[in-house]
């Protein structure tokens, strides 16, 4: 049997469960079903023990998002080709990133494409259904997998096949979103899948097809490939390039114009967990319906789902309800409206503020900062810093900032001196100081910082040297 290798792709960026994901910290890094687990890591996880399979992957991701998701994969023991997109060009250029990559050593190689956001609840139904589309995938098909529907759903596209118990059949027909009437319809017929946007093929299939039906994005692709610079760990494909390609889905693409598409029908407690009504529907409720998550007190509430990030939260005779609260928002819906969050989303961003974009605690390669509080000329922060991390050496035009160390040893450069900071011990940095944190020791330490000046932006900065290629940035 042919290797196959995961390709998990983390590019969205789940603004339909805001505020708790937002853009530069979306769904699939997060904890949404698994208290233990992110979405990207339960994905990575699903194919443990298959035959066949390289527990290894290629990760075609955002950016923005490489820290976050190299960290949560290597908490699991995976190790990942992490290909960082220059920019979004939807997924049929994604996937072809990871096809040329792949092609390089191997055309043969199958390729199990995975969304990094949806729960699969029966793993081995899940494995099962894979293996059955292994060999159509080495004879050069394109398989994809459609969800058995459990209900008319307006919200997905439709795979139209006909299903011969659960083998790999031939695919009719994609089918656009449908009304609810239509949809009614193709549930009961037994011919309608949920299209699930999973799929297996072999590089050098998917790129042949890619050549023949989307020449412009397979040029670009692969000249970007061949122009990749691997650097800290990540791949980078040539920006000038990879940008030249239009942008489109698989599905546009490829799957509704090639003459090789089939499908295995999928049965294993499927959700793309696409808004807070989903997300509702995939996590445990209790005897009334009801999913509480955090410092939550509610009395007679029935089908509601509360989350409290650091606050109690409570609710009083409500049915059919949202409440999400976070350190920066607070989110209260109708259930039933839960795709209208889009509205609120796109008022956030068209006012130009940050709630949509960062959560108050944001995440860096060596730990996170927490904006506790802020007025006219003064901010103050808690930084988190990693055991073995360090900051970048780095200079201030417009602030200074004083560190108080509350817990843990840090290891401080100010200009040409070094020193420890132990718990209640302080240090000051003037305005224009060379400086820097690092965390030689074997605890995270935490720091207070008090900002003061009359610009407090994170663009103030000048990075001299930094540990993770952010040199000469201001970011």
């Amino acid at each position: 049997m042919s290797k196959i290798v995961p390709v998990i792709m983390s590019g969205g960026s789940g603004t339909r469960l805001w505020p708790y994901s937002v853009s530069q910290y979306p769904k699939q890094l997060l904890p949404l079903v698994s208290q233990k687990t992110t979405m990207l890591q339960d994905t990575a996880l699903r194919i443990d023990g298959m035959q066949g399979v390289d527990n290894d992957c290629i990760l075609v991701c955002n950016e923005a998002h490489r820290f976050l998701a190299a960290e949560q994969l290597q908490a699991i023991g995976r190790n990942a080709d992490i290909v960082l997109e220059p920019k979004g060009r939807n997924t049929a250029p994604a996937v072809g990133l990871a096809a040329c990559i792949a092609a390089q050593t191997d055309a043969a190689t199958l390729l199990l494409v995975m969304p990094a956001d949806h729960v699969i609840r029966d793993i081995p139904a899940f494995q099962a259904a894979v293996q059955r589309g292994v060999a159509a995938a080495e004879a050069g098909k394109l398989v994809t997998f459609g969800i058995v529907p459990t209900r008319p759903e307006t919200g997905y596209g439709y795979v139209m096949a006909t299903p011969d118990g659960g083998h790999c059949v031939g695919v009719d027909s994609f089918v656009e979103k449908p009304d609810l009437a239509t949809a009614e319809k193709y549930v009961s017929g037994g011919r309608h899948f949920w299209n699930s946007g999973m799929f297996l093929f072999s590089a050098g299939s998917y790129l042949a097809e890619l050549e023949r039906l989307a020449p412009e994005i397979y040029n670009n692709v692969c000249a970007s490939v061949s122009n990749r610079v691997r650097q800290f760990g990540f791949t980078w494909p040539a920006a000038d390039d990879f940008l030249q390609c239009p942008k489109d889905s698989i599905d546009y693409a490829i799957m509704e114009k090639t003459d090789r598409a089939m499908m295995v029908p999928l049965d294993a407690g499927w959700s793309d967990v696409g808004d807070w009504s989903s997300l509702h529907d995939a996590r445990e409720q209790d005897e009334h319906g009801n999913t509480l998550d955090g410092d939550v007190i509610v009395h007679d509430c029935r089908n509601t789902f509360v989350q409290a990030e650091n606050a109690l939260v409570a609710a009083v005779g409500v049915e059919n309800v949202v409440v999400v609260q976070t350190k920066n928002a607070v989110l209260v819906i109708d259930k039933q409206r839960a795709q209208d969050i889009k509205h609120i989303v796109q008022q956030i961003n068209a006012q130009d503020r940050g709630e949509a974009a960062l959560h108050r605690q944001v995440f860096r390669p060596w730990g996170s900062f927490d904006s506790i509080d802020e007025d006219e000329g003064f901010q103050v922060k808690r930084l988190i810093v990693k055991p073995g991390a360090v900051l970048s050496k780095q200079k201030h035009a417009r602030r200074a900032e004083h560190w108080v160390v509350v817990r843990g040893k840090a290891r401080i450069t100010r200009n040409d001196e070094e020193f420890d900071l132990g718990v209640n011990e302080s240090t000051y940095i003037a305005i224009g100081d060379v400086h820097c944190i690092a965390n030689p020791y074997d605890e995270p330490v935490h720091i207070v910082e008090v900002q003061c000046g009359d610009y407090l932006g994170e663009d103030d900065i000048v990075r001299l040297e930094d540990n993770y290629g952010r040199k000469g940035t201001n970011t």
